[in-house]
């Protein structure tokens, strides 16, 4: 390929992705400023789709800089300079912008009009995924749709099915330490083949 086609093929990924930050179409739905979170190259191997960005995430810009990020981080055994190398790993949520919170404090849905309008956009702008950790039940569901299993518990449970494409995991959030108590088969069993498969889909990547 020329210099000049890849001149293009790069203006034409940096423009779809100052059309992600600068989307608007959700402005009336939320309780804020949108400001859609979205990091990664198309050399990238590795797509971490995860919920929606968390009031820090929306006030830092930077996708997973909280502590669901830290235990995220501590699962895949990386560090924060590794886990943010955008030559490496794309973070690409289902919803782009912070939803705001409900009455109990917690983090409202990712809006429903964003993945299906934006994610179809995005992805082909990363040809070299070639594994996409599914974080938490919507992203699975946008996903995986009818293979996804009754219940999160159980798709997790049976990531193997899904491989080598997807690995389907729990969300980090604190509010699912219960859920991690009563699933000790997600430490034993699930992280290390986690961080076996995401060491693979890395591995010939130079990541400091």
């Amino acid at each position: 390929m020329s210099k000049k086609s890849d001149f293009l093929k790069d203006s034409t990924f940096h423009n779809i992705i100052d059309q992600v930050r600068q989307c608007r179409r959700c402005e009336s739905c939320l309780p804020h400023t949108p400001r859609p979170v979205i990091r990664g190259l198309p050399s990238a191997t590795l797509l971490i789709v995860g919920q929606a960005p968390g009031l820090k995430v929306h006030e830092t810009g930077l996708s997973f800089n909280d502590h669901s990020g830290d235990r995220l981080r501590s699962w895949l055994g990386m560090n924060r300079k590794q886990f943010y190398d955008e030559r490496a790993i794309a973070l690409i949520p289902v919803g782009l912008c912070f939803p705001g919170r409900n009455a109990t404090g917690a983090d409202l849905p990712p809006l429903k009009e964003c993945a299906p309008f934006w994610h179809p956009r995005l992805i082909p702008f990363f040809p070299n995924i070639k594994l996409t950790l599914l974080v938490g039940g919507y992203a699975q569901k946008f996903y995986l749709k009818e293979r996804c299993k009754p219940s999160l518990t159980e798709t997790v449970q049976t990531f193997q099915e899904y491989l080598p494409h997807f690995f389907p995991l729990p969300h980090p959030s604190w509010r699912n330490n219960g859920w991690l108590k009563c699933n000790p088969w997600f430490e034993t069993d699930l992280l290390p083949a986690l961080k076996k498969r995401v060491h693979m889909t890395l591995s010939y990547i130079y990541i400091k």
